[in-house]
This record gives C-alpha cells, structure tokens and sequence, in this order.
C-alpha cells in the first residue's frame, strides 16, 4: 500500500497548484513543442517567479524537459505515461 501512497503524494504535488496546471495545459495544447519562460509568463500570466518555481517542480518530476539550444527551452515528456495521459485526460474533459 505504500507505493500507492507515494502515488498519491507524488501527483497531488505535480499536480497541487493551478498554476502548475495552468503551464501544463499551455504546454499540452500543441501550439508549438518547446516553450520559453517568457512565452509561458506571457501565455498563463504568471509573475516570472511563479513560473520559475513551477518549472522547478515539473522538470524535477519529469513531466517537463528542460532543453538547452543556446537557451533554455521547456518541453511535455511525453516519454512518460502519466503526462501522455494527463494531456489526454485534459483533451477529454475540455480544458484544452
């Protein structure tokens, strides 16, 4: 039952934050792959300490990849399940 626990724990703390959810769905909704912080201040209208400390966590977690090209861009993960499904959970309930 512990793993199920920690389960719970660890996506109530990916997940515990709107403005975490608010990155998540800008970044799931395809308009482009990669994201600057700039383009997601602009897009989820978050101060750039709240989207700095929210990309924090979601690249800790792995849900976001955190690029560098010179820059650094932000990426989903789509390597890992639980964001493939989080951005088809988000599809199917409408908040694309």
């Amino acid at each position: 039952m512990k793993e199920r626990a920690d389960i719970y724990r660890f996506v109530e703390d990916c997940l515990g934050s709107a403005g975490r959810l608010r990155i998540l769905r800008f970044m799931a909704s395809g308009e482009t792959p990669t994201y600057t912080k700039y383009s997601l201040e602009q897009l989820t209208d978050l101060s750039p300490a709240y989207v700095r400390k929210h990309l924090k966590v979601l690249v800790e977690t792995g849900w976001i990849k955190e690029l560098n090209f010179g820059s650094t861009v932000y990426a989903l993960n789509l390597d890992d399940l639980k964001v493939k499904l989080l951005v088809e959970y988000f599809g199917k309930v409408g908040y694309l």
